[in-house]
């Protein structure tokens, strides 16, 4: 499958900027009072954050279900409610600190305006999150953000990719973040591919397609820096043996053998143990996964280098039943809330100096 001559135009913009990092003006302003604090330990984070709309219907979008009038009768106290579940999550990440992630990747996120009233639960407020979510072209309105810790991280640079396929069609955009964590540069990818409803071999190749332009950025950043830091993280709906994992994007499963400039999945170990971050007829799927470079496992003294992965499943966020064992504690049963959180496990990696 080839990928449209608009990407490798994008692609070319990509390559040509890394050089050239320069923040538009409202991110600067955002970023006018960093004081980076070295830590020896950073958290980073994945959630598919399911469904996290606000009660108000977008122009253009199919996303009248969660409206107060919708199938799901989405209330003004249902997303409040909504949105305190997910920060009590996040916040609870790390539980040696009491502190929520340096940065996080969400996906199932409406728009901006849902991070920024995220942020400012009071979970997370003392932390005095930065959030980033671009609009994009899926049909139901539901998009990936970014959010990020300004003491620990410093903001250069953000992009949409566009994901465009042979046909023309369009899926979710990726969302590209460039900057610095506790000292060290680093690239970001946040994703959220096709999901396997309908036609399941047709929506692989979609998939495929979306690991080939992930991989086509990356190659751009490390043909010209060998030893950069990358991290591509995201709802993928494959697991890590999966074409589009495995040989597309081209994810280690042996840490032993990875370069600097070649891609490890931490996951894939996890997974071959049996478990996964959602459930779909009796069987544990590990879609969701934070994927690093080399370059994180060979660092020096005084750079971040990974550590561990884990899926992070503690007992609050789950719901167990005669009928289930323990499973994500989603948000609605049919359409009936039932004060969950999602239904998907969030995936954390620690790196420490």
């Amino acid at each position: 499958m080839t990928i449209l001559g608009t990407f490798k135009a994008n692609l070319t913009y990509l390559t040509i900027n890394l050089l050239l990092i320069s923040c538009a003006q409202n991110q600067q302003n955002k970023s006018a009072d960093f004081t980076q604090v070295n830590v020896n330990s950073i958290t980073i984070a994945f959630y598919n954050c399911e469904n996290l709309f606000d009660i108000n219907h977008e122009q253009g979008k199919e996303d009248r279900d969660f409206t107060p009038d919708g199938k799901y009768h989405y209330t003004q106290k249902i997303y409040e409610q909504k949105l305190h579940n997910i920060a009590t999550v996040l916040q609870s990440m790390d539980n040696k600190k009491h502190q929520a992630p340096a940065i996080a990747g969400l996906a199932e996120i409406e728009n901006d305006g849902v991070l920024k009233d995220l942020c400012n639960q009071p979970e997370l407020a003392p932390m005095h999150y930065q959030h980033i979510c671009h609009f994009g072209p899926d049909p139901r309105g539901i998009n990936v953000g970014f959010i990020y810790n300004p003491s620990l991280f410093k903001l250069l640079k953000e992009e949409t990719i566009p994901v465009v396929f042979s046909n023309g069609a369009h899926s979710r955009d990726i969302l590209h973040i460039y900057g610095i964590l506790d000292g060290d540069t680093v690239h970001v990818f946040i994703n959220h591919w096709t999901s396997r409803r309908g036609d399941e071999e047709k929506s692989e190749i979609k998939r495929i397609a979306a690991a080939r332009i992930n991989k086509e950025a990356m190659d751009a950043i490390t043909s010209t820096d060998k030893h950069a830091r990358i991290i591509v993280m995201g709802d993928f709906n494959d697991n890590p043996n999966d074409q589009s994992i495995l040989s597309t994007l081209d994810a280690n499963h042996n840490i032993k053998e990875v370069e600097d400039t070649e891609l490890f999945n931490p996951f894939a170990e996890i997974y071959k143990s049996g478990n996964g971050t959602e459930k779909y007829n009796n069987s544990w799927n590990l879609f969701d996964q934070i994927i690093i470079t080399g370059s994180f496992l060979n660092s020096a003294n005084g750079h971040l280098q990974y550590n561990s992965a884990e899926i992070y499943n503690p007992e609050f966020i789950t719901e167990t039943s005669k009928k289930h064992a323990p499973i994500p504690h989603r948000s609605f049963a049919g359409s009936r809330w039932i004060n969950g959180y999602s239904d998907h496990f969030p995936v954390l990696i620690t790196l420490t100096k």
